[in-house]
């Protein structure tokens, strides 16, 4: 290899954690090992790292020795901006530091987002189309926020370096953000564009084009990956962190969706710039989709209805009308102010036309086991009309071809071995039975059954459908008053969470946080500063949440977090994967739940000094026929069923 002149990675890693002030542990130096393994032999690998293991710095140091020995850039993803800017922040610049001694030159690093990331030069000096949704109505205070936002982002955009959205503090709305800012569609191109010589965006790729290590995240690598044009620069070596999101992330990048918003969109960029009838008729298209998706139930399409077959192909016919009455699409290169308009217009009637066509064939498939796409409406609400929306079953083989069939990758989390094997995270990557990858549990410096306690109410009821039960509540009331509050409620849903806080309030005399009461960085701020106090929430903090120390010694969890039966995606999933003969519910539902599980249990121990339990109260999890593969896909607390067990160890670590 290239790189065999450079010092061998475990001295690299040997010298980084010495002058970071660490000390070496048995698993980070078995994943660095594994990571370098796998780029010398061109091997993919996922690992397993447990919480406190040191996983970025393991797949760090070999990224930047293989970086510097191949004169390649090598491109870290990731699935959260937290974990983005801890990088780029605080682990890359320390480490680069740390190494230059040791290697040829510093190790330079950058962030790479998607286009829609950065501010339009062009588009906030240029007559653009009005980005206006005038279709929808607007609470008037909206509007008068929103305008004082554009205002912000004019005075930003003067003095700004990077035109990078996130160094707008604080943060303005989708809405006025989108006047300000393309998509890679949209965009003029740099060679075109009267800005292209100053674009951020493209400052941006220039940087990541010279650099060691690119930062991205999971959906741009996704888009670089599927998308005809490259948007990262040419690599061979991919780590995906936070590898158990990377299937969501991927599914929502390649869903398609199409609504009155959308047709109403590509009416309006085209409408002043062909004749009016041929506008007309997308516009008529896009009324009767509109009446029909207001009449129509939400939920899965399976077969699709005559009525709704005639729309969509009326909606694409009328889409495809317009584009070529649009003309060629390379017109107008020499008037900018036109060409930025024709290219919004073409964008919008693309996406139009081609979602149309997607949903219609993703109909007339010989058997269920031939489907490969879903259809369903998602309902409006009072601010937005409903959607139809067309994703894929599985993107394993897209990932398969075009993103491990092209480079080495790496994937890791704290979370990928379900059941104790990786088989169903590979099922999902596309690796499941391929050759050429491996696959390594490295554990966690956690002494997990002696610092954590896995209670199971094995002696409620199971759950139901019409909120907690009362013997949930009492349940929770006992135990968040044995650990004196410090707790955190991940519940399955927001109602729940939000009717155990109304129940519970006036009961325990600890500070009761919700989310939704405020931004949830501001509420895990507050939970974490004040150690008495509770909080209760969904999604988001059963994977976002890191408060080590007393401030966390309760974790509860309502139910066993089962994707929802009528979840359109999911329900076809599962009924695919048992139409080829497999069981649905353990590859799609049970994975589902012991991915979320293993998350949530991992919030308890987030430092080497902490201590604590974490309580599922469904009783599920100790009787159910799958609470083995459940259980076995958890870190290995101390197990019990008793109720006074838990009790007793919290009110010792409380001190009551």
């Amino acid at each position: 290899m290239p790189d065999s002149h450079l010092p061998p990675v475990e001295e690299l890693l040997s010298a980084a954690v010495t002058a970071l002030g660490g000390s070496e542990r048995a698993g980070q130096i078995t994943m660095v090992q594994a990571v370098q393994r796998a780029i010398d032999t061109e091997e993919h690998v996922a690992v397993q790292a447990g919480t406190g293991t040191g996983k970025s710095l393991a797949y760090l140091v070999p990224a930047i020795r293989h970086a510097m020995g191949t004169d390649s850039p090598v491109v870290v993803s990731t699935a959260t901006i937290a974990l983005q800017r801890q990088l780029v922040d605080r682990d890359l610049p320390r480490l680069a530091e740390t190494l230059a001694k040791e290697l040829p030159h510093e190790p330079s690093f950058a962030i790479l987002k998607g286009r829609r990331n950065y501010l339009c030069r062009y588009k906030a000096t240029a007559g653009w189309p009005e980005e206006d949704e005038q279709d929808q109505l607007f609470d008037p205070r909206d509007v008068s926020a929103t305008g004082r936002m554009v205002q912000r982002i004019q005075e930003w955009a003067e003095e700004t370096q990077t035109g990078d959205r996130d160094e707008l503090v604080p943060g303005v709305s989708e809405q006025a953000w989108r006047q300000y800012s393309v998509s890679a569609q949209e965009c003029l191109g740099a060679q075109r564009c009267p800005s292209g010589a100053e674009c951020f965006a493209e400052m941006a790729r220039a940087r990541a084009g010279e650099v060691d290590v690119v930062v991205t995240n999971h959906a741009l690598l996704a888009i670089d990956a599927m998308g005809e044009i490259p948007v990262l620069p040419e690599h061979e070596v991919v780590v995906v962190d936070e590898a158990h999101e990377l299937v969501d992330r991927v599914t929502s990048v390649v869903t398609g969706e199409l609504s009155e918003a959308s047709v109403s969109l590509a009416v309006r960029r085209v409408a002043r710039l062909i004749d009016q009838p041929v506008a007309d008729q997308l516009m008529e298209a896009g009324e009767d989709l509109k009446a029909l998706l207001a009449a129509a139930p939400a939920g899965r399409i399976d077969e699709l209805p005559e009525v709704l077959g005639l729309t969509l192909a009326l909606v694409r016919d009328s889409a495809a009308r317009c584009v070529t009455a649009m003309g060629p699409r390379g017109a107008d290169k020499d008037d900018p102010e036109r060409a930025g308009q024709r290219k919004a217009a073409f964008t919008a009637l693309d996406e139009v036309h081609d979602t149309a066509v997607r949903m219609l064939e993703a109909y007339g498939h010989a058997s269920e086991e031939d489907r490969a796409e879903v259809v369903w409406l998602e309902d409006g609400t009072d601010r937005r009309p409903p959607i139809l929306r067309v994703a894929p079953l599985n993107v394993g083989g897209m990932l398969r071809d075009k993103l491990f069939g092209e480079r080495t990758v790496v994937l890791t989390s704290a979370t990928l071995a379900l059941g104790g094997t990786f088989d169903g995270m590979a099922r999902q990557w596309g690796l499941s039975g391929d050759k050429g990858w491996n696959g390594l549990d490295v554990g966690s410096p956690f002494d997990h059954p002696r610092a954590g306690i896995l209670y199971v109410a094995k002696h409620l009821p199971q759950p139901g459908r019409d909120g907690l039960p009362q013997q949930y509540l009492d349940e929770i009331t006992e135990l968040i008053e044995a650990a004196g509050g410090r707790t955190l409620g991940l519940f399955s849903s927001m109602r729940a969470a939000k009717a155990a806080t109304e129940a519970l309030r006036d009961r325990l005399d600890v500070p009761l946080l919700c989310q939704g009461d405020d931004s949830t960085m501001l509420l895990v701020k507050q939970f974490a500063e004040d150690e008495p106090t509770c909080l209760f929430g969904t999604l988001s903090l059963w994977q976002g949440v890191d408060v080590p120390g007393p401030s966390l010694r309760l974790v509860i969890i309502d139910r066993v977090p089962f994707p929802r039966p009528d979840d359109p995606l999911t329900s076809a999933r599962q009924r695919h994967v048992q139409a080829r003969g497999g069981n649905g519910f353990m590859t799609v539902a049970a994975t589902h739940a012991a991915l979320l599980l293993a998350q949530g249990t991992g919030r308890l121990l987030r430092s080497m000094d902490d201590k604590g339990v974490v309580a599922v109260l469904d009783p599920r999890l100790a009787t159910a026929r799958y609470s083995g593969f459940l259980l076995g896909s958890l870190p290995p607390f101390w197990r019990t069923t008793d109720p006074a067990v838990p009790r007793a160890a919290l009110r010792r670590l409380s001190g009551t």
